[in-house]
């Protein structure tokens, strides 16, 4: 009778984890089914996607013709330049900024402090439309459409990236600064050496994640750029879907999704752990 009471509890769990398992497995399928149907629709011929009234969940004959496709019928090479240039330059400013203001706002005493970043939480209220037509506007009486300017100043700076590093940086201990601060440690030494590699975790989730939204920008290039010449991907995967064989080549669009998307999944397999890790810190004082 013991043995039986003993085991009771070790099935109880074995049945728990069994249950957990196959709930994570039936949602990691229903997660993962559209990049499987991008990639399966990006190898099926132009012609056999057409003829399949039913949709086929394998392809009969795999071609790559789709990949040659998205790089021959638009200047998608140029597109990919646009945007690594895009993103790079923007990420590099926007950390600068949120480092700094970051800084200011968890560290330094001065007048309306509080206020001033209570104004801009407040900032993160406004609808984005509101915002995009004001940038638009103003971009435009600027004369910096079709420029690279016009698709980066707009994008340099982020309320939520200001305070999440604020929260981290504010977790630091007040007595390392009061410490460096009596070894005659200037603010911005202290900034660069201690605080950054103190909150490295969070300002590196904060590079990846603005990396990945530069990377992901479709709205505000498309209202900026007509002209060729400084389109992003996200304007390629447009510009092929509307110069398709007669009608929308949606297995070129597809292929073009996949080698857009590439960098993007490697990235994040690769910096999965610290965006996690920032995150975490960032939403936690104490």
């Amino acid at each position: 009778m013991e043995e039986k009471i003993k085991k009771k509890p070790y099935v109880k769990k074995a049945l728990s984890n069994a249950g957990t398992y196959i709930f994570l497995s039936v949602w990691a399928i229903i997660v993962l089914f559209p990049f499987y149907w991008m990639l399966l629709t990006s190898i099926k011929s132009y012609s056999s996607y057409n003829l399949e009234y039913v949709p086929k969940f394998y392809a009969t004959n795999p071609t790559f013709q789709n990949y040659l496709d998205a790089f021959t019928s638009v200047n998608l090479a140029r597109y990919f330049l646009n945007t690594f240039v895009f993103t790079v330059v923007t990420t590099a400013i926007m950390l600068i900024i949120t480092v700094l203001s970051a800084f200011a706002f968890a560290w330094l005493n001065f007048k309306g402090k509080n206020v001033t970043f209570a104004l801009f939480l407040a900032l993160m209220m406004i609808p984005t439309e509101l915002v995009v037509i004001t940038n638009y506007v103003t971009i435009t009486n600027w004369g910096m459409r079709n420029t690279y300017a016009g698709l980066i100043l707009p994008s340099v700076a982020s309320v939520f990236y200001i305070y999440l590093l604020k929260e981290n940086f504010e977790q630091v201990p007040k007595e390392i600064y009061k410490a460096a601060k009596v070894d005659g440690t200037s603010d911005f030494k202290f900034l660069l050496k201690v605080l950054i590699p103190m909150c490295k975790p969070t300002i590196v989730t904060i590079l990846i994640l603005k990396v990945i939204e530069c990377w992901n920008s479709y709205v505000w290039p498309r209202l900026v750029t007509d002209n060729s010449e400084y389109f992003l991907v996200s304007n390629g995967i447009q510009e092929i879907r509307e110069n398709g064989f007669g009608r929308e080549n949606i297995p070129a669009m597809m292929a073009a999704v996949v080698v857009i998307s590439v960098p993007l999944i490697v990235l994040f397999l690769a910096f999965h752990k610290k965006i996690m890790e920032g995150v975490s810190r960032g939403g936690t004082k104490g």
